[in-house]
């Protein structure tokens, strides 16, 4: 396949749309080969390792242990690479204190590898504020791992690694954490957690710890700068996601369902205020994220359903639909028919079953 075909700068906005990004196509054998090189140089030489996602709660996370101890090897990872982080952790790092951020394991594979993690380092901390399963929050701490889960409504996992990190932070890091919990939590009060979380998508992770660590939620001009331009894109991908949906009755919920690269947290926005109780946005990659309202609280529950977890409010997953590549062109091609349809799909089943609290 020629590069040309899967480059981004010269597909149409309408097109972009529809697909993956040019690193959807990369195999992922070739990019784990380079991941797990990076990730073994690191871990080798790190005396303190933080694996965290990769979004503005956990790279927050990242940057509060840099200040408690100088310095940190960071793995960023999504939930569902747990395990093979875990694994390499597991492999290359001895003697070194580890702290796992902002991430929730969605079955016990996700954890195969701890025991070995926590025989071969110093310690292992946990800090999170998703929904966990009882019997995995077990599995963790009897691991051996010094596991803290905060309140999902009230919290984020950044306000979580900072109370119960022992040091004596500057106030720029408590008006972090309190900036990042408006954009995770979904509040949207403060219009820098925006900032924070597009800074978080668009520039490496690295990047961003280092600028939240020198310069709390501020963002300095150069970072502001570089929101602006990206942001003229931005808004339109999301008027297309916005122009494509649809509002689906689904039992006493209205349900907005879309499809397209986008920022979901827009979308969502945009749907609730043209009546939707909740939002899904299927995203090209085979991904999809679920957002909720007042009148919605249950996303996590219908993201379990489909390979995913989360919040009350907010969740992901990626529907166990995709066999082989033509089930991706067909994905393309209906702009999601399938993954929509098995979401939804959870939607109704919840009318059986009853809230979890």
């Amino acid at each position: 396949m020629q590069d040309w075909l899967i480059d981004d700068d010269r597909l149409s906005l309408a097109r972009k749309s529809i697909l993956p990004g040019e690193g959807f196509f990369k195999p992922e054998s070739v990019q784990e080969e380079r991941e797990e090189q990076e990730a073994a140089t690191k871990l080798a030489e790190a005396d303190v390792v933080v694996v965290a996602d990769g979004d503005a709660d956990g790279l927050a996370c990242a940057a509060l242990v840099r200040a408690v101890h100088g310095e940190a090897a960071l793995l960023p990872t999504s939930p569902h690479d747990l395990e093979q982080s875990l694994e390499w952790v597991g492999e290359y790092a001895v003697d070194t204190a580890v702290y796992v951020c902002d991430l929730c394991p969605d079955d016990e594979a996700d954890i195969t590898h701890l025991d070995t993690v926590v025989d071969r380092v110093d310690a292992v901390t946990w800090y999170d504020h998703h929904q966990w399963d009882a019997d995995l929050a077990a599995m963790v701490r009897d691991a051996g791992a010094e596991l803290v889960v905060g309140d999902s409504e009230e919290v984020c996992t950044t306000d979580v690694a900072l109370a119960e990190l022992d040091h004596d932070f500057p106030e720029k890091y408590a008006d972090l954490a309190a900036v990042t919990r408006d954009h995770d939590l979904w509040i949207r009060d403060d219009p820098r957690s925006d900032d924070l979380a597009d800074y978080a998508y668009w520039v490496e992770p690295e990047d961003y710890v280092e600028t939240v660590l020198e310069h709390g939620a501020d963002l300095p001009p150069e970072a502001t700068e570089l929101l602006a331009e990206r942001r003229v894109e931005k808004e339109a991908l999301v008027e297309k996601a916005v122009e494509r949906a649809q509002l689906r009755e689904v039992g006493p919920w209205t349900v907005g369902v879309t499809y397209g690269r986008c920022s979901q947290n827009e979308v969502a926005e945009a749907l609730r205020e043209q009546g939707a109780d909740a939002a899904v946005v299927v995203k090209p990659a085979g991904s999809a994220s679920i957002r909720g309202t007042e009148g919605f609280e249950r996303c996590h529950e219908v993201a379990a359903q489909v390979n995913g977890g989360g919040h009350p409010k907010a969740a992901g997953c990626k529907p166990d639909i995709y066999d082989d590549m033509l089930d991706y062109a067909h994905h393309w091609s209906t702009q999601g028919a399938v993954a929509k349809q098995a979401i939804l799909d959870a939607f109704k089943r919840l009318e059986d079953s009853p809230d979890e609290e």
